[in-house]
């Protein structure tokens, strides 16, 4: 669903597209149109145009990778610009000219040389790095780069030297309470090469199904799947194709807790007595391994014998969080076993558990990562902590010896706008007060994909374009923190994701259209537009969810956070404050005026199904609230005084009319209640 862009942000875009000389990241931040902002940037006069005479070539270190990630390039390229450069680049004259000073490892390795340089001028492009991985990611700033102008396609005269800040970069799907197809993981794969992420966390099991395919465990996924999972010839082929791109793949089979999947299979691994079945609700459940027998770890011995040996990287998550104890505290062996062995409590008997996975996968070779749950004072100083818990638990791990990385404030199943992601940094919060040894302990940080309400059908929707805004983080220095250039900036990456295969617009209208019935149902894009999804887990309590429900309503179709409201509070702000221009004026006013004509429009085809009679209010608060808004227009901008009784009305209407209503938040509400404190002082 494209949106409606203000003047100021155009001109915001416009700036950043043609440029101004700049130096340094700081500037970066206002200039170029791309994310993550490059370390550090020396802009030129001119440009490097980009036509069918464009001709590329490897010099130096070479290997197929490089010669697929080449031909990759051109593909994209010849989307982005139309001309067919996927065949003649090969064969001109080279303008292009890629160096590779040499190999990078076989198996990517945490820590290995990313950085690149990349240098543009008005006849020649020189992209130089120690290895492939550097050339990956300058070859996807110089797609970045590409703008159309009235000579045609080009891209600025520039000089970059890159590098992330951070080591570790990740995206992690979960794949067990909705199981998402390989087509899906590899387009987001595709989108993460383009802003340098390097970590695929993926996590395949849960308590509504075990994804992987076993062949020492077979009934793990026969009875644990309902027959969604991964051959491990396809997670093979997920391997390689992350490989190709920069990408490391770590998996997550959680224990001891969220196993419900695995005991349909494998009962006696569990603490209950069962029967199991695959879980069809979603929330901390009941069901956990038993730590207490070693049949359960001769098990697991030769489960993580047979996913180390399938999986290369080294690195092995094995979950650990959210354990209620209930089993637990039910089986009085466990009890008895508890007692013999001086285990006072819940926390303790996971740590033993834990203490015992972690030695199985230290004999295979890995490292163990896990939730902060899997902290404890003894836990041995190379396992890897994901904190949900937030910074002060992360820098609690550095402080102990321990390496980590963030997911807190980074969790985009959430809901919360790109600006909230964006401000949160691994090194912030308690983490600001580590020592310099301590502060290299934490290595990054990872979006996080938990898949309760998304499907194959809207989760490029509920990752992108926000997680652009979450590897800028962990890329870009840490004072590369200007919210307006972010927003800028990732409106014109959006949509160059499309060329990478990412379906955000496609999806979204083709759920519209499946829930009005119409080609092209205007009225109901109108009402789409500035609306979202609840934030946080308010969605929970709005409705009765499981893993059968239909995600195909409206807050399914929306993106998480509308631009044309976020645009439109920017806006209000300027009215609100007397620094609108007369065309601010007149674009607040077309827009209320649109959104209290829409219903009018809306209404008669929303009874048509019960999908879209629950948007009967909706339609209506939308009307409303810019009914308000213009009434405060009015007043602010003919100096007239609105009284303190309609005015209290009004704000009193409008906190109600912020409740969600058909599980989205009407997001032209709070604007509108700018509009209306600012009548106070007229």
């Amino acid at each position: 669903m494209k949106q409606v862009s203000l003047p100021c942000s155009l001109l915001l875009i416009l700036a950043c597209v043609f440029g101004f000389p700049m130096q340094g990241a700081a500037q970066a931040q206002t200039t170029l149109p791309i994310m993550p902002l490059p370390s550090h940037v020396v802009q030129g006069q001119g440009q490097f145009l980009i036509d069918g005479n464009f001709g590329i070539a490897l010099q130096g270190y070479t290997e197929p990778r490089l010669q697929r990630a080449q031909q990759r390039f051109l593909v994209t390229l010849s989307r982005e610009t139309g001309i067919p450069l996927w065949r003649e680049a090969q064969f001109n004259p080279p303008s292009f000219v890629i160096k590779t000073g040499g190999a990078s490892d076989a198996v990517q390795q945490l820590g290995e040389d990313e950085s690149y340089h990349l240098e543009i001028t008005a006849n020649h492009v020189l992209l130089s790095a120690p290895n492939p991985l550097g050339v990956l990611h300058g070859l996807q700033t110089f797609l970045q780069l590409v703008r159309t102008t009235p000579q045609g396609f080009s891209v600025p005269v520039v000089t970059i030297d890159d590098q992330p800040r951070f080591p570790w970069r990740g995206l992690m799907i979960d794949v067990g309470r909705h199981f998402q197809p390989i087509p899906v993981i590899e387009r987001n794969l595709n989108a993460m090469e383009a802003v340098k992420l390097n970590v695929f966390h993926w996590h395949l099991s849960d308590d509504q199904g075990f994804r992987a395919e076993s062949l020492k465990f077979p009934l793990l996924q026969e009875k644990g799947s309902d027959g969604l999972y991964y051959t491990q010839a396809q997670m093979r082929e997920v391997i390689e194709y992350a490989r190709d791109r920069g990408i490391r793949v770590v998996p997550e089979f959680d224990m001891p807790c969220h196993t419900t999947a695995w005991f349909v299979g494998y009962p006696q691994l569990a603490s209950g007595k069962g029967p199991y079945h695959i879980a069809r609700k979603f929330g901390v459940l009941n069901a956990a391994m038993n730590p207490t027998q070693d049949s359960t770890y001769d098990f697991l011995d030769t489960f993580i014998g047979e996913m180390t040996a399938l999986f290369p990287d080294q690195y092995f998550h094995i979950g650990g969080d959210e354990c209620n104890g209930k089993e637990w505290n039910a089986n009085p062996r466990i009890q008895a076993f508890m007692h013999a062995h001086g285990l006072h409590d819940n926390a303790a008997l996971q740590a033993y558990f834990t203490g015992r996975v972690q030695k199985l996968v230290a004999a295979h070779n890995k490292i163990m990562e896990g939730w902060d749950e899997v902290l404890q004072p003894n836990t041995p100083k190379d396992v890897l902590i994901q904190s949900w818990r937030g910074q002060t638990a992360l820098a609690e791990a550095a402080r102990q010896g321990n390496r980590g990385i963030l997911s807190t404030g980074y969790y985009i199943d959430l809901n919360q706008p790109a600006s909230e992601h964006y401000l949160i940094d691994p090194l912030g919060g308690d983490a600001a007060s580590l020592t310099p040894e301590q502060k290299a302990r934490i290595l990054g940080g990872e979006a996080t994909m938990w898949s309760e309400y998304v499907t194959p059908e809207n989760i490029d929707s509920r990752i992108w374009p926000r997680t652009a805004a979450i590897a800028e983080r962990y890329w870009s220095p840490q004072d590369v923190t200007d919210v307006p250039s972010m927003y800028a900036r990732m409106a014109i990456v959006s949509q160059k994701l499309e060329n990478y295969g990412l379906n955000i617009d496609y999806f979204t209208n083709r759920m519209l259209q499946r829930m009005s019935g119409e080609a092209d149902p205007v009225a109901l894009k109108v009402l789409a537009a500035v609306v979202q999804p609840p934030k946080g887990y308010e969605r929970e309590s709005l409705g009765k969810y499981n893993a059968f429900t239909p995600l195909n309503h409206l807050v399914d179709a929306v993106p998480p956070e509308s631009e044309t409201a976020r645009q439109f509070n920017e806006l209000a702000k300027l009215v609100a404050s007397g620094r609108a221009t007369p065309e601010q004026w007149q674009q607040a006013r077309e827009w209320l005026t649109l959104w209290r004509d829409n219903d009018a429009k809306l209404q008669p085809t929303l009874a048509k199904s019960d999908i879209t009679m629950e948007l009967i209010p909706v339609s209506h608060t939308l009307a409303q609230a810019a009914a308000v808004g213009l009434q405060a227009l009015d007043a602010l901008q003919n100096h007239r005084v609105i009284s303190a009784d309609l005015r209290q009305q009004n704000l009193a209407w409008l906190k109600t009319a912020a409740k969600p209503r058909a599980v989205v938040v009407d997001m032209v509400v709070p604007s509108v209640e700018l509009l209306i404190e600012a009548t106070k002082t007229q």
